[in-house]
């Protein structure tokens, strides 16, 4: 694996619900992009996701915290 292959696998994402009912789908990579999973949280769980080489995007719907290495961001607000 070259080096930005390996940086690109080991992001992850950490997203707590703030809301029961947040849906969280990871889409796929290349020429058709695609839903290939989908998770609900309650209030208060917590999920952590990994971009891949399959996952290229993570959507969340609904109220929820989500934190990276870039920073944090709430959604559904």
């Amino acid at each position: 694996m070259d080096a930005d292959f390996q940086r690109i696998i080991s992001d992850y994402v950490l997203i707590k619900a703030e809301e029961n009912g947040v849906n969280i789908i990871g889409l796929t990579r290349g020429k058709d992009t695609k839903f290939h999973h989908t998770e609900k949280l309650d209030k208060g769980e917590v999920l952590i996701a990994q971009f891949t080489e399959n996952t290229s995007a993570i959507k969340v719907r609904g109220k929820a915290l989500i934190m990276c290495r870039h920073g944090q961001i709430y959604s559904g607000e």
